[in-house]
């Protein structure tokens, strides 16, 4: 870690950075709303379809990439699949792992969200650029 004083420019940096991040959350917020989904049931979906290689994840996995507790994860997977976004069924292999997938509604809902996001971050980049970070002399 560098001792070196940081410059006002790299306050600067730092703010814009985090500027930015915060007008796509809320972005995001808004969007996954007016599309009767909560950002956190987006999240969910997201991360479920979005897993490497395959179309489920597990609650484990999904809690990790949520960085949530599995028990807060759980209760979302409920509320998701009272809304008809997902399945759940215990795996094949391990009866005690239970695996999540997207139904037809949530892949359909989650399609429609995913594009609106992906045009937003189209609309601003280089916004999340962060000029210099790591790149300082000392």
């Amino acid at each position: 870690m560098s001792t070196r004083k940081m410059a006002k420019a790299d306050f600067e940096t730092l703010a814009g950075f985090r500027y930015q991040l915060r007008r796509f959350l809320r972005f995001s917020e808004e969007a996954t709303r007016r599309n009767g989904v909560t950002p956190l049931q987006y999240q969910l979906m997201l991360q479920i379809k979005g897993f490497p290689g395959r179309e489920w994840a597990t609650v484990a996995e999904l809690a990790e990439r949520l960085q949530a507790k599995h028990h807060g994860v759980v209760a979302l997977i409920s509320r998701c699949e009272a809304a008809g976004l997902v399945s759940r069924h215990a795996s094949r292999g391990d009866q005690r792992r239970v695996e999540v997938q997207l139904t037809k509604t949530g892949d359909e809902c989650l399609e429609q969200l995913a594009r609106l996001h992906r045009e937003e971050l189209q609309s601003v980049k280089g916004g999340f650029a962060v000029p210099g970070l790591g790149n300082d002399a000392p």
